[in-house]
């Protein structure tokens, strides 16, 4: 019989917000769209014109199946790490591998812990935070997960007493999406400490590392080096920081050798590599202008200080001022538009169905984010949560 194989109602929280949002404005409505954590427009100049040149080269290996990128792009995963770091990772210690994105990767890394062969035990963030590890572990019958705790109270940084004793995985991502917080090294090292006592590979999702606001941060890749019995990974891409160009799904993972080897390994019999004339335009841009980075940091900073100044100002709670990325996270109101809201999906559905205002809900708080111009918005936004008069218990 035609019909669907896949359990059914798993459409993620993005792809929720986007079906409503197409519905609402098919109504009619005009939106004023802070749902998308997709910045606009293209990406820099400098990678742009370094991209052009390496699609106008007639070398055969800028043109091939990139099972071997090195050839076309030389040292470009060592490269592309060592531009976001402070710290040279020790040679002959550490391994790297190129990745189209760390969306398709977050899939992989179960099947590097081993659960094509028996059960694993992954913890996520995600709860709030980006869906798509604890997607993908839906998917794998032998991997069962579970989130780790975030929440305003400690403020997104979970402890190493939250993770559950068999626990095979741990998959973090910071700077965090939603919350905008970043990982110290104290923390970190703590962190490191655990997994390396108890056999647990560590994870860290870093796409948005580029984009901090403050020396606080550090990566997982400084640290877990310290650590030599530690199975460790990071992702890094370029897709958030090259200025606009989220479809440059170019980036690079560090890890210890036997993660990355694993990772390698199921990776290698899965694609074919990325498209070496991107990989070697971001690469040049993250070399070469870090001022044309800065120029987008900036922009998100000044940005979200717009957007927290005038949601706080019509009585919103902010859960945690952001110190990375392009987001803001808001505790949920129990009241609005003069009537009691249960839950964060419904003030975010009032919300956009009677002010036009999207956002992305989490359970008890929203996600705003500032990929388009806020400040374009500030006049509709204001009348948005005017009338929305929020207020909480």
């Amino acid at each position: 019989m035609r019909q669907s194989r896949l359990p059914p109602g798993k459409a993620n929280i993005f792809q929720k917000i986007r079906a409503k949002r197409s519905d609402v404005l098919a109504a009619g409505t005009q939106l004023l769209d802070l749902s998308i954590g997709e910045p606009k427009g293209p990406a820099l100049l400098s990678a742009r014109e370094a991209a052009a040149g390496a699609v106008m080269s007639d070398q055969e290996v800028m043109h091939a199946y990139q099972y071997n990128l090195d050839q076309a792009v030389p040292g470009f995963s060592e490269r592309f790490v060592a531009a976001h770091l402070a710290r040279d990772l020790p040679a002959g210690e550490v391994a790297y591998l190129p990745i189209m994105g760390i969306k398709p990767i977050l899939g992989l890394l179960p099947l590097a812990a081993g659960c094509a062969t028996g059960p694993v035990t992954v913890a996520t963030m995600t709860a709030p935070g980006y869906p798509i590890p604890a997607d993908w572990c839906d998917y794998h019958p032998h991997a069962e997960h579970y989130a780790l705790q975030l929440s305003p109270a400690n403020e997104y940084l979970f402890s190493t007493e939250d993770i559950r004793a068999g626990t095979d995985l741990i998959m973090i991502n910071y700077p965090h999406n939603p919350s905008g917080q970043v990982a110290g090294e104290a923390w970190l090292r703590a962190l490191c400490a655990h997994c390396e006592t108890n056999d647990i590979r560590l994870f860290n999702d870093a796409a948005y590392y580029c984009l901090t606001f403050t020396d606080e941060t550090i990566s997982l890749s400084e640290v877990a080096i310290d650590y030599p019995d530690l199975s460790w990974a990071e992702g890094f891409t370029a897709a958030k920081l090259i200025g606009n160009g989220t479809g440059w799904h170019v980036g690079a993972m560090a890890g210890s050798t036997d993660f990355i080897a694993d990772i390698a390994e199921v990776k290698g019999k899965t694609d074919a590599g990325l498209v070496a004339p991107m990989a070697a335009g971001a690469l040049h841009a993250l070399e070469t202008d870090q001022a044309g980075i800065d120029v987008y940091r900036k922009m998100y900073s000044e940005r979200l200080d717009l957007l927290i100044d005038l949601l706080s100002g019509h009585g919103m709670r902010l859960a945690l001022k952001p110190r990375a990325g392009f987001y803001t996270l808001w505790q949920a109101p129990n009241t609005a538009f003069g009537r009691p809201m249960a839950s964060s999906e419904e003030f975010n559905m009032a919300m956009i169905e009677e002010a036009g205002v999207v956002g992305v809900h989490f359970p008890g708080c929203i996600r705003y984010a500032v990929c388009a111009d806020v400040a374009a918005m500030e006049d509709g936004l204001r009348s948005a949560f005017q009338a929305a008069n929020v207020a909480y218990a």
